[in-house]
C-alpha cells in the first residue's frame, strides 16, 4: 500500500488543542489505497478530514492504530539510539578507569614491598644507592602517570553521566508525548486515470497543544503601544516545521449541544421492589466486537485557506490570528512566542495616592481601546519609557472600553499625611466617651509639568448602634464620597505647587462599651 509523503503545511492552534494540516502528492498507479503513516496516536478520529484534487474520487477513509516494537516517533528513536551509543562509550571509559585503578594498586603495592627490600639492602651494603634511586624514580613516575590517567577518566565519566542524565530527561519528556504507537489514515480511491497523480490534504485535531495571549505595554508620554503576542505550547509528539501558523480563539468541543429544558415532575415516593440477582452476561458474538478502524465516507473536494499576512479574521464566535511569516514550533516547546498585533493608543496620565496606606504617588495611565480588536485576558509586561515597571494581568479589553495601567511610584510627587488634632474625653452627664481626630494631607508637585493627583482617604464606619461617627468634615469638598466612608479628591498642581486636603471626624462610644478597630 503506497504511503503518501505529506509534511505539515499548516497548523491552527486553539486554546486547548490544535488542527494539523498535511499536504502531499501521490501517484495513482499503486492501487486504490493510499496511507498517511506515522501520525500521533492521540489524534481525534472524528476530526479527520481528507480532501484532494486529481483524476480520482475519495470513497472512504479508515483511521487505524499501528503497533510498533520500536518508538514510532523518529525523534524519540534517534534519542534512544544516542542513549545506547553514549552508554556504550561510558561503559568503555569505566573499563579503562578500572584498568588504571588496578595499575595504581599494583604500583602502590610494589612500591611498599620494594621500599622495605631496598632499606634492608642499603643497610647491609649489598645495594648501590644510585640504583635504588633510579628504581624509586621509575616507580614514582609510573604511579604519578597512572594516577593522572585515572583522574582524567574519572572527570570524563562524570561528564558522560551528566550528559546521560540530560538525555534521559529528554527521552522521558519525548516519550510522555509520543509513545511507541502511531496512527495511520488509509484513503480509498476510485481511480479514473491510473497514470495520473493526486494532490491530497489531510487535517486532524490533536490534544497537547495550546496558546495564551501575552502583552507588552509601553507608555511614552501620552502615547501607549500595546504589542500582543501568542505563547504557543505543544506536546503533541510531532515537530511543527516552518508552516502557516494560525492562532484561534475558538474552542472545538467533542459534542456541541444546545441545552433544552425538560419537564420537571414531582411525585410521591414509591417503594423500590427488590429484584432477584441477574446472572452475569458476557458481551460478544456476532456484531458485538469493536471494528479495527473507524470508517467514514468523505466526498472529494478542493478546499484551501488563503493565508493573509499579519491579519486578524473576525469570525462569528472566534477570532483567528495569522502571523506575518511561517513559524516553526518543535514538540516540547513551552511558551513559544509569536507576535500577533500592535495597537497605538493615547493615554490620559494622572497620579493616585492613598497616604493612609503609603505616602507615595503612583503614576496611572487611563487608556481607551480605540481599535477594533478585543483583547483576551493575559499577562502584560508594562514599560514606562525605557524602564520596566512590572507585570500585571490584563483583563478582557473590548473596543471602546477604558483601562487603567499602574506605572509605578513617582518620587517627584511628595505626599505627607499628618495627624494635626487628636482628643479623647468623657462626657460628665451621659457617660459617653468621645474621640476626635483631624488629618492634614499635603501633596507637592516637584516635577517639571502640571500633575493631576487623585487623593484617597477614609473615615471610620460604625457597625454597632452604641458607636456613632459624627461631624465628618472635609476640605476641599471631595469629588466622590462612598457609603463606606471613602473620599476622593482631585488636585491639579502646577510645577512647584502644594495642595492640602483635610479630613476630621468625631466618634461617640456609649458608656461601658470597649471600642475596637480605632487607628491613628
Amino acid at each position: 500500500m503506497p504511503t503518501v509523503e505529506a509534511p505539515i503545511a499548516a497548523v491552527t492552534v486553539y486554546p486547548q488543542q490544535a488542527r494539523i494540516t498535511r499536504r502531499g502528492k501521490a501517484p495513482l498507479d499503486g492501487g486504490p489505497r493510499l496511507t498517511f503513516a506515522g501520525l500521533p496516536p492521540a489524534l481525534d478520529p472524528a476530526s479527520v478530514r481528507v480532501t484532494g484534487t486529481g483524476p480520482a474520487l475519495i470513497t472512504g477513509v479508515d483511521v487505524r492504530t499501528e503497533w510498533h516494537a520500536a518508538p514510532a516517533d523518529a525523534a524519540l528513536e534517534t534519542l534512544v539510539e544516542q542513549r545506547r551509543a553514549d552508554q556504550a562509550t561510558l561503559d568503555g571509559v569505566l573499563d579503562d578507569e578500572a584498568a588504571e585503578t588496578m595499575k595504581v594498586d599494583l604500583l602502590t603495592s610494589l612500591a611498599k614491598r620494594s621500599g622495605g627490600s631496598f632499606a634492608k639492602a642499603l643497610a647491609a651494603g649489598t645495594a648501590e644507592p644510585s640504583r635504588v634511586a633510579e628504581v624509586t624514580d621509575a616507580l614514582s613516575e609510573r604511579l604519578a602517570s597512572a594516577l593522572k590517567a585515572r583522574r582524567v577518566l574519572s572527570e570524563r565519566i562524570a561528564r558522560l553521566r551528566e550528559d546521560l542524565a540530560a538525555l534521559d530527561r529528554r527521552i522521558e519528556a519525548q516519550g510522555a508525548q509520543s509513545g511507541r504507537d502511531s496512527t495511520s489514515v488509509v484513503v480509498e480511491l476510485e481511480i479514473a486515470e491510473p497514470s495520473g497523480e493526486a494532490e491530497l490534504e489531510l487535517s486532524y485535531v490533536v490534544p497537547g497543544a495550546s496558546w495564551e495571549p501575552g502583552y507588552d505595554v509601553r507608555v511614552r508620554g501620552t502615547d501607549v503601544t500595546v504589542v500582543s503576542y501568542g505563547l504557543v505550547s505543544q506536546y503533541t509528539g510531532e515537530d511543527w516545521p516552518e508552516c502557516e501558523l494560525a492562532l484561534s480563539t475558538a474552542r472545538p468541543a467533542v459534542s456541541v449541544v444546545v441545552p433544552e429544558l425538560q419537564p420537571w415532575y414531582l411525585d410521591r415516593v414509591h417503594p423500590v421492589p427488590v429484584a432477584p440477582a441477574a446472572p452475569a452476561m458476557a458481551y460478544g458474538g456476532a456484531g458485538g466486537g469493536i471494528p479495527e478502524g473507524l470508517r467514514r465516507d468523505y466526498a472529494a473536494s478542493s478546499a484551501s485557506l488563503a493565508p493573509k499576512l499579519a491579519s486578524v479574521e473576525q469570525g462569528t464566535t472566534a477570532v483567528t490570528y495569522r502571523p506575518s511569516r511561517p513559524v516553526a514550533v518543535p514538540s516540547g516547546a513551552q511558551g513559544h512566542r509569536t507576535t500577533l498585533a500592535q495597537l497605538d493608543l493615547t493615554a490620559s496620565l494622572g497620579y493616585v495616592t492613598a497616604p493612609v496606606l503609603a505616602e507615595e504617588a503612583y503614576l496611572r495611565a487611563t487608556v481607551v481601546n480605540t481599535s477594533e480588536q478585543a483583547l483576551r485576558p493575559g499577562r502584560a509586561s508594562v514599560f514606562h519609557d525605557a524602564e520596566f515597571v512590572g507585570t500585571t494581568m490584563l483583563e478582557p479589553w473590548a473596543p471602546g472600553e477604558e483601562l487603567e495601567l499602574a506605572l509605578g511610584a513617582d518620587d517627584r510627587i511628595r505626599v505627607e499625611r499628618e495627624l494635626v488634632r487628636r482628643t479623647a474625653s468623657k462626657a460628665t452627664l451621659s457617660g459617653q466617651k468621645r474621640r476626635e481626630a483631624e488629618y492634614r494631607i499635603s501633596v507637592g508637585n516637584h516635577g517639571p509639568r502640571s500633575a493631576v493627583v487623585t487623593v484617597l482617604d477614609q473615615a471610620p464606619v460604625s457597625r454597632d448602634d452604641t458607636i456613632t461617627v459624627r461631624d465628618v468634615k472635609t476640605s476641599p469638598e471631595p469629588v466622590e464620597t462612598s457609603a463606606l466612608g471613602e473620599f476622593t479628591w482631585k488636585l491639579t498642581l502646577a510645577p512647584g505647587e502644594t495642595g492640602v486636603v483635610t479630613l476630621s471626624y468625631r466618634v461617640d462610644v456609649a458608656k461601658g462599651v470597649e471600642l475596637s478597630g480605632w487607628r491613628e
